[in-house]
């Protein structure tokens, strides 16, 4: 029996009579598709719901914190530029040219090759298995790391860059996602498709993982445990809050290892990459001896812990809910008929602008606190971890409210103005020291909570899944083309105020409140007019938008 021929029984069967409820329908209509899943399949029968959630449990504690271990080790190599280059770097290197700028220049190149990097990685995280892959990946990416701390020129830091974008799209094993490994119904993030790669840039820590084609297997299964539309916010946010600590974290340790100045005759600052890319190494061989394969591989030793009837669960549950663990024959066509629909572009463009600012930050707030706001090296590396540790509760803040007043649009604006007066009080608070680096929690919690919150706003919004694929690939393109955009926006000839960097990022905010602006008004006036019957919105005459 197919989903949609009878979804209350086909709802109670996969969350519990609890679900059959008014709001059933408001949740289904704004989160499956019009095709016709997998069915009911005979496994279900031999699994209680105590079953299940002890599967689900044993799957979390191989698989989550592993991926978020690995999630954390990537942001902090991906951004220790600035720790480094406060640290004495920036001197050593004689990075304090205006043409080029070299800071710059060294922190954009990443992007280059990791967008490139993205359509072969997938393929062959499929090939040889995240176990395998992901862990030989994520040990070359530390040794490039290694590399970092013995270059003599800024000429190899770029080379370097680029080889480690190539690397760290295929080792990013957690954006775009391990917030997605509770709920079928942020399907949007784990169903990219192998052409949606191309544009995947911003895959933070075990996200690209997650949005390889095998693996939504297994994501598909976990985030179908607990979590309908009323907690997707909560699941986004939960994910994001490890950039967070990880950022976090990543000053403080960045001022110990600044401590090392001198030993076998390095800077400081050589030790930062040094001793974090040792980190990752070790990292690496955790991953492989304990990832977990995709579940339709029987023949992998790293999935033993779940027996054959286990394994048929999890892909039952996926076909039964979706009807793609088998994935359906890519085809561009398809998959570009999604550039159609403006909305996605909208939505495309308030990720980018968020991921604007929280690069930004993330490669320049230390270089701001040092050199604008005349902390120390040591003071500047540790008063990064309160902002990042209040934008994390942000986070969780703005994931609760959503999902219970089921407010999506609501959120974002609010971070976006947050981030906003955060970025006017950092650049104008003259004479006021305190007041400035008070600015700089604003700023920091406002761009670092609408990355989840526009995926969650997103993620409400959207059916279909070719169209969720080509939104996936909107939404990590822009979010590339963020990252390139803060990465020059605080140019070296603007030191110390930097005035036009904080200008455009504050225009990026305006940008996403005028977007939501929009949304909200297309938003309410299609649901009206559905409630009428004048109008079927996206395919189903039971959707509605969440506004």
């Amino acid at each position: 029996m197919a989903l949609q021929q009878d979804p209350e029984k086909q709802v109670r069967m996969d969350y519990g009579d609890e679900k059959a409820s008014p709001d059933y329908d408001k949740s289904y209509s704004e989160h499956h598709d019009g095709s016709d899943p997998g069915g009911y399949d005979p496994i279900f029968d031999r699994f209680t719901d105590a079953d299940i959630k002890r599967v689900v449990r044993k799957v979390d504690i191989r698989l989550i914190p592993l991926c978020g271990l690995m999630y954390c080790v990537s942001l902090l190599d991906r951004t220790n530029l600035s720790n480094a280059a406060i640290a004495g770097m920036t001197t050593e290197l004689n990075l304090r040219t205006k043409n080029p700028d070299r800071y710059s220049v060294i922190t954009l190149v990443f992007f280059i090759t990791y967008v490139i990097a993205q359509p072969p990685t997938t393929i062959l995280t499929r090939f040889f298995g995240p176990r395998i892959w992901l862990a030989t990946i994520t040990l070359f990416w530390g040794a490039t790391m290694i590399g970092f701390g013995f270059v003599k020129e800024w000429k190899t830091l770029v080379g370097l860059r680029l080889i480690l974008g190539i690397l760290e799209v295929g080792s990013a094993a957690s954006p775009h996602t391990t917030g997605t490994m509770y709920s079928r119904l942020v399907h949007d993030r784990v169903a990219s498709f192998p052409a949606s790669s191309i544009f995947s840039a911003l895959g933070t820590g075990a996200v690209s993982l997650l949005r390889t084609p095998g693996s939504r297997v297994f994501c598909r299964f976990l985030f179908t445990k607990s979590a309908v539309t009323d907690e997707v916010g909560k699941r986004y946010s939960i994910f994001y809050l490890v950039g967070s600590l990880a950022s976090a974290f990543g000053g403080i340790l960045a001022f110990g290892l600044m401590q090392m100045e001198g030993i076998r005759g390095y800077g400081g600052w050589r030790w930062i990459f040094i001793i974090e890319g040792c980190i990752t190494c070790l990292v690496a061989f955790l991953g492989y001896a304990f990832l977990i394969s995709f579940p339709d591989n029987e023949k992998s030793r790293s999935i033993r812990f779940l027996s054959s009837e286990e394994r048929q669960l999890i892909i039952a549950r996926v076909n039964q809910d979706r009807g793609d663990a088998n994935l359906e024959k890519f085809t561009f066509k398809k998959w570009l008929g999604g550039a159609s629909d403006w909305k996605i572009w909208a939505y495309g463009t308030c990720f980018g602008c968020a991921t604007t600012v929280s690069y930004a930050l993330a490669y320049f707030l230390p270089i701001i606190l040092n050199l604008e706001l005349g902390y120390d090296t040591g003071t500047a590396q540790c008063l990064i971890a309160p902002p990042y540790a209040f934008a994390g509760i942000i986070m969780i803040l703005t994931g609760w409210f959503g999902d219970k007043y089921h407010q999506r649009g609501l959120c974002v604006a609010f971070n976006a103005l947050l981030c906003i007066i955060g970025l006017a009080v950092m650049g104008w608070a003259y004479g006021d020291t305190r007041a400035r680096y008070f600015g700089v929690f604003f700023a920091t919690a406002g761009a670092n909570a609408n990355v989840p919150s526009v995926l969650t706003y997103q993620a409400n919004n959207i059916r279909g899944q070719w169209k969720r694929a080509f939104c996936s690939a909107t939404l990590v393109g822009m979010g590339a083309l963020g990252g390139i955009v803060g990465s020059t926006v605080f140019r070296s000839e603007d030191s110390p105020t930097y005035v036009p960097g904080l200008s455009v990022a504050m225009g990026s905010q305006v940008v996403i409140l005028l977007v939501v602006g929009v949304l909200t008004v297309t938003f309410k006036a299609n649901n009206k007019k559905a409630d009428r019957g004048e109008k079927i919105l996206e395919d189903s005459p039971a959707f509605r938008y969440t506004i």
